[in-house]
């Protein structure tokens, strides 16, 4: 399923096959495992939260709007974060935290 993302200032419209939901971003939002991210910023340089990690450069893989999940937390304000393509280890000044909003109001 494809999702697509329209940001505006605080909130931001996610689309996914016939389904709206408004979500809004929360700077303050306190994460725990199980969160829903969302990346504000692509970071320079992805680490891999593999048993092994690998530094890489982010050529593209992590972008900003790319949604994930918190899996755990690492010192430092380090979060191990599952994306589509993967689980990485994200600085928290990267991404956001996602609260949904139970609104009726938003159309299909």
């Amino acid at each position: 399923m494809a999702f697509s993302v329209h940001c505006s200032t605080r909130f931001l419209l996610v689309s996914g096959g016939r389904s709206r939901s408004r979500v809004r971003c929360e700077t303050n939002g306190k994460l725990v495992v199980g969160s829903p991210v969302i990346v504000v910023e692509a970071p320079r340089m992805i680490k891999t939260a593999a048993s092994v990690p690998c530094l890489i450069v982010n050529s593209g893989l992590v972008n900003p709007g790319d949604v994930g999940r918190i899996v755990s937390r690492k010192p430092k304000d380090v979060w191990a974060v599952r994306l589509a393509i993967g689980t990485y280890l994200i600085d928290g000044k990267y991404f956001k935290a996602l609260v949904l909003d139970d609104d009726d109001d938003v159309q299909n």
